[in-house]
């Protein structure tokens, strides 16, 4: 199979690239510049030079491809170009969202509701908090193009942990506690760190791409989860790694002024906790905990970390 992706020099993108070339399919990669095709060239990968902004180059490649796989940030125009080469063929477009979608500002409280992928059914009437709402508005859209002649999934990511495949290994929230643990010499976590993420590794989630690519129904929505952990206990697993003291808490407000208020109160301090029907496609995720994964691999693989999105 041929495959488009974009987001292929990503995290999340490049980890996806690397499970399908291992599998035997064709991967072009979209890519901003010469030295980062040359590296997808290297890696196997047929670099295509273009940024999310060239849309009919992305629709001239969603329809020479058998499926197209979209990792790459949330680009209106992209998108729609990315539909409007595949419409009409039945062709696969699988779309990468994030958990972030369900996260309040729960200022490090816990919280008991967990999301479920009926919350995009239509009839549903749960809203995202405003600063999610153009994102959901696009999973949506995506969703809506299976009238349109497209297979589209959205596969909507938790927490996600583990060495990165591809050009890029780390991320966001691992990295930005350890920074500030190295800093300041203690693991920090936002009030009471009892908000919940769930997580997944990062091969359980690109095992979960491929199936959806081959066997994801058009107009489906998955998130992407295999357990949670708390911010408290991901962070005592984080000391204990770095050979530090006890984590202890830091107030909403420093938090805040060290962080910002959007990584400090809709990252690090709210809850994410959501439940998947992957196992309808036979996907069986296979890797341990975060915290077992931190607590384990993380100082001989300190550069890899994990992504929110």
């Amino acid at each position: 199979m041929r495959v488009f992706v974009t987001g292929a020099t990503g995290y999340i993108g490049g980890s996806v690239a690397d499970l399908l070339l291992r599998s035997g399919h064709r991967v072009e990669g979209l890519v901003r510049t010469e030295d980062k095709a040359r590296e997808l060239k290297r890696r196997g990968i047929t670099p295509v030079l273009g940024t999310l902004d060239d849309g009919a180059l992305l629709t001239a490649r969603a329809r020479e491809a058998d499926a197209v796989v979209n990792a790459a940030s949330d680009h209106r125009g992209a998108v729609e170009a990315l539909v409007e080469g595949l419409a009409g063929t039945g062709r696969a477009l699988v779309h990468t969202s994030g958990s972030s979608i369900v996260s309040t500002d729960s200022r490090g409280a816990a919280a008991d509701e967990v999301f479920t992928e009926e919350i995009v059914a239509p009839g549903s009437s749960w809203r995202p908090v405003e600063e999610k709402a153009d994102r959901v508005a696009l999973d949506r859209f995506v969703l809506d193009a299976a009238g349109s002649g497209v297979r589209s999934v959205v596969l909507c990511n938790s927490l996600v942990y583990g060495h990165g495949r591809g050009m890029a290994h780390d991320s966001v929230q691992i990295p930005v506690l350890a920074r500030q643990a190295r800093a300041s010499g203690v693991v920090r976590y936002v009030e009471a760190g009892r908000n919940i993420w769930s997580t997944v590794h990062i091969d359980d989630m690109a095992d979960l791409y491929l199936r959806a690519l081959t066997d994801a129904s058009a107009g489906s929505f998955y998130f992407v989860e295999n357990g949670e952990a708390s911010f408290a206990d991901i962070s005592a697993s984080l000391a204990s790694a770095l050979g530090l003291g006890p984590a202890e808490s830091w107030d909403a407000d420093t938090a805040v002024a060290y962080w910002g208020h959007e990584l400090a109160l809709y990252v690090l301090a709210s809850n994410s906790r959501v439940r998947s029907r992957g196992a309808r496609l036979g996907w069986r995720p296979a890797h341990p905990s975060v915290l077992d994964w931190i607590e384990r691999d993380y100082l001989c693989q300190s550069h890899r970390t994990v992504e929110i999105i």
